[in-house]
């Protein structure tokens, strides 16, 4: 008999998210960002959180929703430059920040999701990444030691899933989303589409069920662009 993760909405998804927790947040850019879970995050207030991401979200979305409400103790990301309520929040020394590589990032999140507790890579060798952190040569090549993720919580983004919490990730929302997936303890997902189990063909699933908690429903996504360019016309 097929296990049904569903729940209401992203409130009741997020019901024990505690402050002081680790949370993993999906997405790349504002592309597959958990937008509804976000959303109840901000409403509920829990802070001293610490969130891992690609990113921060920009001033007045995503992640930096949270910033803005000062929610947020600690970031772990591999990119920030969108978010200048970041960099005030940084550079006055409210916020702790740590900046990694962003195969590092990944690859954490996939040493937690195997159960490997670190790991050792290049990135980051001889520079401020390296300092305090355990160095190893192998074959003549240095490399560090990375520990795997320890996040209370992962939230992710996909375009489809089902009662059984398989998920299916649309085109660059299939970035972090699946590594992240993964790595928490308790995962939630949201999705766009959700289908009765068995609906899914299995040759298309990215993320099966089995790392799944809870999964929902989401609506309303605005999917924001972070920097919109456009070609100038000819005069």
């Amino acid at each position: 008999m097929a296990i049904n993760k569903t729940v209401k909405d992203a409130d009741e998804a997020i019901r024990d998210v505690f402050p002081g927790a680790t949370l993993l947040f999906g997405g790349f850019g504002l592309c597959g960002i958990p937008e509804n879970c976000i959303a109840a995050l901000v409403k509920k207030g829990v802070n001293q959180l610490t969130c891992i991401s690609n990113n921060a979200g920009i001033d007045d979305f995503g992640i930096g929703l949270m910033l803005k409400k000062k929610q947020i103790k600690k970031m772990i990301s591999s990119y920030v430059g969108e978010n200048a309520e970041f960099e005030r929040q940084l550079l006055s020394g409210e916020l702790e920040v740590e900046l990694i590589p962003q195969g590092t990032l990944a690859t954490r999140c996939l040493a937690a999701g195997y159960g490997i507790p670190a790991v050792y890579l290049p990135a980051g060798v001889g520079t401020e990444v390296a300092e305090g952190k355990e160095t190893r040569n192998f074959n003549g090549k240095n490399y560090l030691m990375e520990y795997a993720f320890e996040a209370d919580f992962a939230i992710v983004k996909a375009w489809k899933g089902d009662t059984c919490g398989n998920l299916i990730y649309k085109e660059t929302a299939r970035n972090f989303n699946p590594v992240m997936a993964m790595a928490g303890k308790i995962t939630i997902a949201e999705v766009e589409q959700l289908v009765p189990a068995g609906e899914l063909n299995p040759d298309h699933i990215h993320t099966p069920g089995i790392y799944i908690k809870r999964i929902f429903q989401g609506s309303n996504y605005e999917k924001r662009i972070e920097k919109i360019t456009v070609r100038k016309r000819n005069s």
